[in-house]
């Protein structure tokens, strides 16, 4: 690191992620950041990127390293494996935006390949060999990893964290979802940039959330996280179906993906947790993770939060105006967030970040969690070609 108070940030990635992390480190405290460079694999964003946000723009990841301490990896997943590789073996400290890694098909998969129709044992052997193989480079190279899951950061999953460790709660059953209508990443609906649909593109924000909390309920009661040992799951092209009444209000041109999943985990101490995920929504992104435990219960709410609903008769009116992500019409009452980098945890999860970084202490949201969640993942596409048969989750 350049000082115990300094740190330098090269960021890969210029969309959505890349923008909102952008936002948050220039809210860090405690810290001197300086976004230090960014780089992408289209000139024309970069360039774009780095003229309207000021930061110095370069041609590739290796370019970029000599001038940074940390890699902020904001690029499609498909690309996760190479600037996490890359950073690694630079010493460089990393974070990483979900989900970690994943199948994308074999070598050279173009346009002609479709992620649904091809084998999930072999996905997921070979993502399995993918995050054994960032895990080694990451604890070989003893970098610091921060895995970038915004619902372990939310607020009100950190006020239930608060509630497991002081209260010595046992978590019995969870239920979690992340739905809305779309992405806002280009290729996502392509199997061999994103590494699935709904399961891994949403699935793993409350499916992380709630690994997390099981992980936290182990280590405040006896030391040792609570891991997830099987999952049984299924999927489906709901818009595909020959019955599906298309009024064009949902997005529908997924190249191979599922716009529908369902994950039912259950972890080593027996308990369970259920994930539900979906492109099939209207009226913006719901998100919430609801735990019962065994002397409380909590609805987590992460997106709407209740903070604020607004009325707008005319749509243009408030065509400047952001809302709510997803929202598919600003007319009528819509549900507003008015800092969404705060409440939906992307601020905290960068704060953490930052700050552990540079004193060397651990994430809320590690390597360790990343790993679990993937595996999870993977495991439970290959139960959808089982026809929801339980599959053991692979101990990474």
């Amino acid at each position: 690191m350049a000082s115990s108070k300094t740190i330098r940030i090269g960021i890969i990635g210029t969309g959505f992620a890349g923008k909102f992390h952008v936002e948050c480190l220039h809210r860090i405290y405690g810290v001197t950041v300086e976004i230090a460079g960014i780089t992408s694999r289209r000139l024309e964003s970069r360039q774009a990127f780095g003229h309207a946000h000021q930061i110095p723009v370069f041609d590739s990841i290796e370019a970029m390293l000599p001038h940074v301490d940390l890699i902020d990896v904001c690029s499609p997943p498909y690309a996760h494996e190479a600037g996490i590789l890359a950073a690694a073996a630079a010493e460089k400290a990393i974070i990483c935006e979900k989900p970690l890694t994943g199948y994308f098909g074999p070598t050279g998969a173009d346009e002609k390949y479709r992620g649904d129709k091809d084998s999930k044992s072999k996905m997921l052997d070979e993502s399995v060999q993918r995050m054994q193989k960032i895990a080694a480079a990451v604890r070989k190279h003893n970098v610091f990893f921060g895995y970038a899951e915004n619902f372990v950061y939310a607020p009100s999953l950190q006020k239930e964290r608060e509630i497991i460790e002081k209260t010595g709660a046992q978590i019995l059953r969870m239920t979690g979802e992340e739905s809305h209508n779309g992405s806002a990443s280009p290729v996502y609906g392509i199997w061999r940039f994103a590494g699935g649909g709904s399961l891994i593109g949403k699935g793993c924000h409350p499916l992380g959330g709630m690994l997390y909390l099981k992980r936290v309920e182990g280590l405040a009661r006896t030391g040792k996280p609570i891991r997830p040992v099987s999952v049984s799951a299924r999927t489906h092209q709901i818009t595909r179906t020959p019955g599906y009444r298309d009024v064009k209000l949902i997005r529908t041109d997924y190249h191979d993906i599922e716009d529908y999943g369902f994950m039912h985990v259950t972890f080593e101490d027996g308990t369970v947790c259920d994930t539900l995920t979906s492109e099939v929504v209207l009226g913006g992104i719901y998100d919430y993770v609801e735990v019962f435990a065994n002397n409380h219960r909590t609805r987590c709410y992460i997106s709407p939060t209740g903070l604020m609903d607004a009325y707008n008769p005319r749509g243009e009116q408030f065509k400047d105006v952001y809302l709510i992500e997803k929202a598919s019409t600003k007319e009528g009452w819509s549900p507003a967030a008015p800092d969404e980098n705060f409440t939906i945890g992307y601020q905290a999860e960068i704060q953490d970040f930052i700050t552990c970084a540079v004193t060397g202490t651990r994430p809320q949201s590690d390597l360790e969690l990343a790993l679990d969640t993937t595996a999870t993942i993977y495991a439970a596409y290959l139960s959808d070609e089982r026809k929801g048969a339980e599959v053991e989750i692979p101990q990474l």
